[in-house]
Protein backbone atom coordinates (compact mmCIF):
# COMPACT_ATOMS: atom_id res chain seq x y z
CA UNK A 1 0.00 0.00 0.00
CA UNK A 2 0.98 3.63 -0.53
CA UNK A 3 0.30 6.25 2.15
CA UNK A 4 -0.01 9.77 0.69
CA UNK A 5 -0.01 13.07 2.63
CA UNK A 6 -1.29 16.38 1.27
CA UNK A 7 -0.17 18.90 3.91
CA UNK A 8 -1.74 22.34 3.77
CA UNK A 9 -1.61 25.26 6.18
CA UNK A 10 -5.00 24.37 7.66
CA UNK A 11 -5.51 20.64 7.06
CA UNK A 12 -3.60 17.46 6.33
CA UNK A 13 -5.42 15.13 3.96
CA UNK A 14 -4.05 11.61 3.90
CA UNK A 15 -5.06 8.62 1.85
CA UNK A 16 -4.19 4.96 1.41
CA UNK A 17 -3.81 3.46 -2.06
CA UNK A 18 -3.84 -0.23 -2.90
CA UNK A 19 -3.08 -1.22 -6.51
CA UNK A 20 -3.53 2.46 -7.55
CA UNK A 21 -7.01 2.59 -5.98
CA UNK A 22 -7.76 5.02 -3.16
CA UNK A 23 -9.27 2.77 -0.50
CA UNK A 24 -9.52 5.24 2.39
CA UNK A 25 -8.86 8.91 3.17
CA UNK A 26 -9.00 11.19 6.20
CA UNK A 27 -8.67 14.89 7.03
CA UNK A 28 -6.71 16.12 10.06
CA UNK A 29 -5.93 19.58 11.40
CA UNK A 30 -2.42 20.76 10.58
CA UNK A 31 -0.65 21.24 13.91
CA UNK A 32 3.00 22.26 13.78
CA UNK A 33 3.30 21.50 17.51
CA UNK A 34 2.39 17.83 17.17
CA UNK A 35 5.26 15.37 17.34
CA UNK A 36 5.89 12.41 15.05
CA UNK A 37 4.68 10.10 17.83
CA UNK A 38 1.41 12.03 18.22
CA UNK A 39 0.71 11.87 14.49
CA UNK A 40 1.81 8.22 14.52
CA UNK A 41 -0.71 7.31 17.20
CA UNK A 42 -3.52 9.12 15.36
CA UNK A 43 -2.71 7.38 12.07
CA UNK A 44 -2.45 4.00 13.80
CA UNK A 45 -5.92 4.50 15.31
CA UNK A 46 -7.36 5.52 11.92
CA UNK A 47 -5.86 2.41 10.31
CA UNK A 48 -7.19 0.15 13.06
CA UNK A 49 -10.69 1.62 12.78
CA UNK A 50 -10.73 0.73 9.06
CA UNK A 51 -9.15 -2.70 9.64
CA UNK A 52 -5.95 -1.66 7.91
CA UNK A 53 -2.42 -2.45 9.06
CA UNK A 54 0.45 0.04 8.99
CA UNK A 55 2.72 -2.95 8.32
CA UNK A 56 1.23 -3.15 4.80
CA UNK A 57 2.42 0.37 3.87
CA UNK A 58 5.23 -0.01 1.31
CA UNK A 59 5.97 3.68 0.72
CA UNK A 60 5.02 7.11 2.06
CA UNK A 61 4.80 10.22 -0.15
CA UNK A 62 4.07 13.84 0.75
CA UNK A 63 3.23 17.14 -0.88
CA UNK A 64 3.58 19.99 1.59
CA UNK A 65 3.48 23.79 1.70
CA UNK A 66 4.35 23.74 5.42
CA UNK A 67 8.12 23.17 5.78
CA UNK A 68 7.92 22.96 9.59
CA UNK A 69 5.79 19.79 9.34
CA UNK A 70 8.17 18.08 6.91
CA UNK A 71 10.75 17.02 9.50
CA UNK A 72 7.97 15.58 11.68
CA UNK A 73 6.63 13.49 8.79
CA UNK A 74 10.14 12.33 7.84
CA UNK A 75 10.64 11.08 11.40
CA UNK A 76 7.14 9.57 11.39
CA UNK A 77 7.79 7.67 8.16
CA UNK A 78 11.05 6.15 9.36
CA UNK A 79 9.80 5.22 12.84
CA UNK A 80 6.34 3.87 12.06
CA UNK A 81 6.64 2.66 8.46
CA UNK A 82 10.39 1.96 8.17
CA UNK A 83 10.42 3.93 4.92
CA UNK A 84 12.26 7.05 3.78
CA UNK A 85 9.67 9.76 3.08
CA UNK A 86 9.24 10.64 -0.61
CA UNK A 87 8.91 14.43 -0.92
CA UNK A 88 7.52 16.19 -4.00
CA UNK A 89 10.11 18.73 -5.12
CA UNK A 90 12.82 19.50 -7.69
CA UNK A 91 14.06 16.44 -9.55
CA UNK A 92 10.78 14.53 -9.31
CA UNK A 93 9.38 13.41 -12.67
CA UNK A 94 5.86 14.81 -13.14
CA UNK A 95 5.24 15.03 -16.88
CA UNK A 96 4.35 18.72 -16.46
CA UNK A 97 6.57 21.40 -18.02
CA UNK A 98 6.75 24.35 -15.61
CA UNK A 99 6.83 27.74 -17.36
CA UNK A 100 7.02 29.79 -14.14
CA UNK A 101 9.84 32.37 -14.02
CA UNK A 102 11.31 30.41 -11.11
CA UNK A 103 9.90 26.85 -11.08
CA UNK A 104 11.08 26.35 -7.48
CA UNK A 105 8.56 28.97 -6.34
CA UNK A 106 5.54 26.94 -7.47
CA UNK A 107 3.84 25.18 -4.56
CA UNK A 108 4.15 21.41 -4.71
CA UNK A 109 0.38 21.02 -4.31
CA UNK A 110 -0.24 23.10 -7.44
CA UNK A 111 1.96 20.84 -9.56
CA UNK A 112 0.45 17.69 -8.05
CA UNK A 113 -3.03 19.00 -8.86
CA UNK A 114 -1.93 19.75 -12.43
CA UNK A 115 -0.62 16.20 -12.87
CA UNK A 116 -3.88 14.63 -11.72
CA UNK A 117 -6.19 17.02 -13.54
CA UNK A 118 -4.32 16.74 -16.84
CA UNK A 119 -4.39 12.94 -16.63
CA UNK A 120 -8.13 12.89 -15.85
CA UNK A 121 -9.51 15.77 -17.91
CA UNK A 122 -6.88 16.67 -20.52
CA UNK A 123 -5.91 20.25 -21.35
CA UNK A 124 -6.19 23.17 -21.43
CA UNK A 125 -7.19 23.50 -17.79
CA UNK A 126 -8.01 26.06 -15.16
CA UNK A 127 -7.49 24.60 -11.67
CA UNK A 128 -8.95 26.25 -8.58
CA UNK A 129 -7.86 25.02 -5.14
CA UNK A 130 -9.93 26.30 -2.21
CA UNK A 131 -7.44 25.94 0.63
CA UNK A 132 -6.07 28.43 3.15
CA UNK A 133 -5.35 30.49 0.04
CA UNK A 134 -7.48 30.20 -3.08
CA UNK A 135 -5.14 29.42 -5.96
CA UNK A 136 -5.83 29.51 -9.68
CA UNK A 137 -3.57 27.61 -12.10
CA UNK A 138 -3.47 27.46 -15.90
CA UNK A 139 -2.30 24.35 -17.76
CA UNK A 140 -2.01 24.23 -21.55
CA UNK A 141 -3.14 21.37 -23.81
CA UNK A 142 0.54 20.41 -24.05
CA UNK A 143 0.85 19.79 -20.29
CA UNK A 144 2.61 23.12 -19.64
CA UNK A 145 2.08 24.77 -16.27
CA UNK A 146 1.77 28.41 -17.35
CA UNK A 147 1.22 30.14 -14.01
CA UNK A 148 -1.76 31.51 -12.15
CA UNK A 149 -3.13 33.68 -9.36
CA UNK A 150 -3.16 33.48 -5.57
CA UNK A 151 -5.89 35.10 -3.47
CA UNK A 152 -6.76 35.03 0.24
CA UNK A 153 -8.95 32.06 1.05
CA UNK A 154 -12.46 32.67 2.29
CA UNK A 155 -11.54 31.49 5.82
CA UNK A 156 -8.58 33.92 5.97
CA UNK A 157 -10.94 36.73 4.98
CA UNK A 158 -13.42 35.68 7.65
CA UNK A 159 -10.73 35.52 10.33
CA UNK A 160 -9.42 38.94 9.32
CA UNK A 161 -12.87 40.49 9.73
CA UNK A 162 -13.21 38.98 13.19
CA UNK A 163 -9.68 39.83 14.35
CA UNK A 164 -9.32 43.33 12.87
CA UNK A 165 -12.73 44.77 13.75
CA UNK A 166 -13.91 45.33 17.30
CA UNK A 167 -17.62 44.59 16.88
CA UNK A 168 -17.87 41.93 14.16
CA UNK A 169 -18.30 38.32 15.36
CA UNK A 170 -16.87 35.08 13.98
CA UNK A 171 -19.44 33.49 11.65
CA UNK A 172 -20.10 30.15 9.98
CA UNK A 173 -19.22 30.10 6.30
CA UNK A 174 -22.58 29.49 4.65
CA UNK A 175 -24.86 31.21 2.18
CA UNK A 176 -27.50 33.44 3.78
CA UNK A 177 -29.66 33.24 0.64
CA UNK A 178 -29.68 36.98 -0.03
CA UNK A 179 -27.36 39.97 -0.23
CA UNK A 180 -29.70 42.52 1.35
CA UNK A 181 -29.38 41.21 4.89
CA UNK A 182 -31.00 42.57 8.04
CA UNK A 183 -28.51 41.42 10.68
CA UNK A 184 -24.74 41.49 11.12
CA UNK A 185 -24.11 37.75 10.89
CA UNK A 186 -25.98 37.30 7.61
CA UNK A 187 -24.45 40.50 6.24
CA UNK A 188 -20.97 39.10 6.90
CA UNK A 189 -21.86 35.72 5.43
CA UNK A 190 -23.21 37.45 2.34
CA UNK A 191 -20.09 39.54 1.83
CA UNK A 192 -17.70 36.65 2.50
CA UNK A 193 -19.40 33.90 0.50
CA UNK A 194 -20.93 35.85 -2.38
CA UNK A 195 -17.90 38.15 -2.58
CA UNK A 196 -15.63 35.11 -2.90
CA UNK A 197 -17.93 33.64 -5.53
CA UNK A 198 -17.70 36.83 -7.54
CA UNK A 199 -13.91 36.93 -7.30
CA UNK A 200 -13.60 33.28 -8.33
CA UNK A 201 -16.00 33.69 -11.23
CA UNK A 202 -14.15 36.77 -12.54
CA UNK A 203 -10.65 35.23 -12.36
CA UNK A 204 -11.82 31.97 -13.98
CA UNK A 205 -13.42 33.83 -16.90
CA UNK A 206 -10.34 36.03 -17.40
CA UNK A 207 -7.98 33.06 -17.14
CA UNK A 208 -10.02 31.06 -19.66
CA UNK A 209 -9.84 33.98 -22.09
CA UNK A 210 -6.06 34.27 -21.72
CA UNK A 211 -5.64 30.51 -22.12
CA UNK A 212 -7.70 30.49 -25.32
CA UNK A 213 -5.56 33.33 -26.70
CA UNK A 214 -2.42 31.36 -25.81
CA UNK A 215 -3.73 28.12 -27.29
CA UNK A 216 -3.11 27.31 -30.95
CA UNK A 217 -6.32 25.30 -31.14
CA UNK A 218 -8.60 27.77 -29.36
CA UNK A 219 -10.06 24.92 -27.32
CA UNK A 220 -12.20 25.98 -24.36
CA UNK A 221 -10.41 25.17 -21.09
CA UNK A 222 -11.95 22.78 -18.59
CA UNK A 223 -12.32 24.21 -15.08
CA UNK A 224 -11.64 21.85 -12.17
CA UNK A 225 -12.01 22.81 -8.51
CA UNK A 226 -10.70 21.07 -5.42
CA UNK A 227 -10.27 21.85 -1.73
CA UNK A 228 -12.47 21.90 1.32
CA UNK A 229 -14.81 24.74 0.30
CA UNK A 230 -15.10 23.88 -3.40
CA UNK A 231 -18.70 22.70 -3.14
CA UNK A 232 -19.81 25.83 -1.27
CA UNK A 233 -18.41 28.18 -3.92
CA UNK A 234 -19.47 25.96 -6.82
CA UNK A 235 -23.08 26.06 -5.60
CA UNK A 236 -23.36 29.74 -6.54
CA UNK A 237 -21.46 30.03 -9.85
CA UNK A 238 -21.57 28.36 -13.26
CA UNK A 239 -17.93 28.65 -14.29
CA UNK A 240 -16.68 25.43 -12.63
CA UNK A 241 -17.06 22.24 -14.68
CA UNK A 242 -15.93 19.63 -12.14
CA UNK A 243 -15.40 19.48 -8.38
CA UNK A 244 -12.76 16.86 -7.57
CA UNK A 245 -12.12 16.86 -3.81
CA UNK A 246 -9.40 14.17 -3.84
CA UNK A 247 -7.43 15.53 -6.77
CA UNK A 248 -4.20 16.11 -4.83
CA UNK A 249 -4.10 12.61 -3.35
CA UNK A 250 -4.66 11.10 -6.78
CA UNK A 251 -1.88 13.27 -8.21
CA UNK A 252 0.51 12.03 -5.53
CA UNK A 253 -0.23 8.42 -6.47
CA UNK A 254 0.30 9.19 -10.18
CA UNK A 255 3.66 10.86 -9.48
CA UNK A 256 4.65 7.91 -7.29
CA UNK A 257 4.04 5.52 -10.19
CA UNK A 258 5.98 7.76 -12.61
CA UNK A 259 9.02 7.66 -10.32
CA UNK A 260 8.66 4.25 -8.68
CA UNK A 261 11.76 2.71 -10.27
CA UNK A 262 14.10 5.35 -8.87
CA UNK A 263 13.08 4.67 -5.27
CA UNK A 264 13.68 0.91 -5.35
Amino acid sequence: MLLAFDVGNTNIVLGVFKDSNLIQNWRLETDTNKSADEYGMIINQLFNYENLSIKDVEDVIVSTVVPSVLYTLQHLSMKYFKRRLIVIGPGIKTGIVIKYDNPKQVGADRIVNAVAAYAKYGGPLVLVDFGTATTFCAVSENAEYLGGSIAPGIKISSDALFEKTSKLPKVELEKPGKVICRNTIESMQSGLVYGHMGMVDFIIKKMKKELMEFSKTGKTPTVVATGGLANLINSGIDSIDYVDKLLTLEGLEMIYRKNKGRWK
